[in-house]
């Protein structure tokens, strides 16, 4: 396989082989991160569970310490006393119908994250079929499905991931930016890391942790120790 130039340095700059401490993966992830623009850094786990099983899943969320590095864009579907609560928390769009109609109208997604009041799901129901394969649709678990609209506004732009297992039984989540630097994306390596650990089903058995790499948006990925974390 042949790769472009950068990436090719980026291969040299350490040993595809070598389980690397955290602390110095992340150094190397931030070094081989060579695009002209800020790279997202991202953390790959993969877990000895079985996604097919509803009692191996493994999803959750967390308000990193850093943040993401993104501000997302937040639609909040409501009405009355909620609708008014989201525009004074900062949310970009708000509405009830109408944004539902311009969804389907328009083919409208300038958002990032949809929240809506339990009430009002009946009505976003209209649209799962399109905000589903874009994962776009509230749901409880992540907290995108709440009457305290202001918290979860507060949560998104804050920097809140939500992590859960692929068809591959591997999590793939960001943990910030190149520009954060080696000791900001350790932070939240850590805290991600020990929200997956805390989130190990019951019925999982055998090895939890089977590998942990990290890599940026163009950069190869960095294999990290993970029997020490």
């Amino acid at each position: 396989m042949k790769y472009g130039k950068k990436y090719a340095d980026s291969l040299k700059a350490y040993d595809r082989s070598k389980l690397y401490d955290a602390n110095e993966a992340l150094g190397l992830v931030v070094e081989t991160a060579k695009a002209k623009f800020d790279e997202t850094i991202e953390l790959h786990v993969r877990l000895g569970v079985d996604p097919r099983q509803a009692d191996q899943q493994v999803r959750g969320v967390l308000v990193l310490p850093n943040g993401t590095g993104k501000t997302k864009k937040v639609l909040v579907i409501a009405k009355g006393e909620r609708a008014d609560i989201a525009k004074q928390a900062g949310a970009d769009y708000v509405g009830a119908e109408e944004m539902i109609q311009k969804i389907q109208t328009e083919n409208w997604f300038d958002f990032d994250v949809v929240i809506t009041t339990p009430d009002m799901m009946g009505v976003v129901g209209r649209i799962g079929k399109v905000l589903g394969p874009k994962g776009l649709m509230p749901n409880p678990k992540s907290g995108t499905v709440t009457m305290d609209v202001a918290k979860a506004v507060a949560e998104v732009k804050a920097g809140k991931v939500e992590y859960r297992l692929d068809k591959t039984a591997i999590i793939h989540c960001p943990i910030g930016k190149k520009s954060f630097g080696k000791e900001k994306l350790a932070e939240n390596f850590t805290a991600l890391m020990d929200a997956i650990v805390k989130a190990k089903p019951a019925a999982a058995k055998g090895q939890y942790i089977k590998s942990v790499a990290v890599s940026s948006t163009m950069g190869p990925g960095i294999k990290v120790n993970y029997a020490k974390l």
